[in-house]
């Protein structure tokens, strides 16, 4: 527990121990692919060891994706809780917040809820195949600095000066930028079939489930909803990138949006919102939380780092808990139509 978790008045899930009936990992998903026609080469894989010809055809295994589980002494919920990660990071997010608080992984584990973090196919411990997918997109720590809306530019500033550029009354920890910068990963533009492939088949392993989405892993949290709302209970979604293309009422998933601020004054997110909202107008289950209109302000694209983070996910365990304490209604037309 950190110092500054220690000064936050008590509230459920906002601090104390971890009591845990188990904790692991599993790797779920991926498929063996095969390279050929590729010359060996000599390597020195240690110094002062022995160079190794390493031959790079033969068989690899691709798309897996890793999972880790907390599972509380006492679980509230029989709803699985899963968090999927955005572009470019991995399910570190969820985790210690760059200036060392308690994240959203822990608070979930003390509300009383079977808690898994993933790490999307090709991200972090699920690992990647360059060489079937080619070079991977890296992001600046400037470009991030923007587009997560932490403040309106870091050119030219040192990694240890972003406070001094963050947005008036920003909420995001920019004193620990450059922590929160150590997480960021390359990415791949077209890897999102095998993505949704490795969720899939986590959720036929343990279905239905609770999705708590971010960014890219907010697309892919409201996709997997729409192709199999058998296996999803309901779904908040944090400043989803992007949403499906369905007709009208045909996502039937219970589902929150939530927004945080400084959007109007993005470049990108004013029509990003726009499409949103448009999903929420067309499919009556898809409601939409705005921060500010809550008179909560300050947010960044980093709703589950941002200073506020627990207030946030109270917000959203509440919505969770109200929505599965209700009938199941979209489960029972799936089971009638398959």
């Amino acid at each position: 527990m950190s110092a500054s978790d220690r000064q936050t008045p008590e509230r459920p899930g906002w601090s104390g121990p971890l009591r845990l009936r188990d904790m692991g990992s599993f790797h779920i998903g991926g498929q063996a692919q095969t390279l050929c026609g590729h010359p060996t080469s000599q390597h020195l894989l240690a110094a002062g060891g022995q160079p190794v010809e390493l031959d790079p055809n033969g068989t690899y295994v691709t798309g897996q994706m890793y999972v880790q589980y907390y599972w509380p002494e006492t679980p509230e919920h029989t709803t699985p809780l899963f968090l999927w990660h955005g572009g470019g990071l991995t399910g570190a997010c969820w985790e210690t917040t760059p200036d060392g608080r308690s994240g959203w992984q822990q608070y979930f584990v003390r509300r009383g809820w079977d808690t898994h973090v993933c790490d999307a196919a090709e991200r972090g411990r699920s690992g990647y195949a360059p060489q079937f997918w080619g070079l991977p997109l890296s992001q600046t720590v400037e470009a991030v600095f923007e587009r997560f809306r932490i403040g309106p530019s870091l050119q030219g500033a040192a990694l240890s000066d972003a406070a001094q550029y963050a947005f008036a009354g920003s909420q995001f920890p920019a004193e620990a930028f450059a922590a929160f910068a150590q997480q960021l990963v390359p990415r791949w533009a077209h890897t999102d079939a095998m993505i949704l492939a490795a969720y899939a088949a986590l959720l036929a392993r343990q279905a239905p489930a609770a999705l708590v989405c971010h960014s890219q892993g907010g697309m892919f949290g409201l996709t997997t909803a729409l192709n199999h709302p058998e296996r999803v209970r309901a779904v908040v979604a944090l400043e989803p990138s992007s949403v499906p293309d369905c007709d009208a009422d045909s996502y039937q998933v219970p589902t929150l949006i939530v927004l945080g601020d400084f959007i109007d004054g993005d470049a990108r997110w004013p029509r990003m919102r726009e499409r949103i909202l448009r999903f929420a107008k067309r499919n009556p289950c898809v409601h939409i939380l705005s921060l500010p209109a809550l008179g909560l302000h300050g947010n960044s694209h980093m709703l589950m780092m941002d200073r506020n983070h627990l207030h946030i996910a109270d917000l959203v365990h509440d919505w969770l808990a109200a929505e599965l304490a209700k009938p199941a209604a979209h489960l029972r037309r799936a089971t009638v139509a398959d």
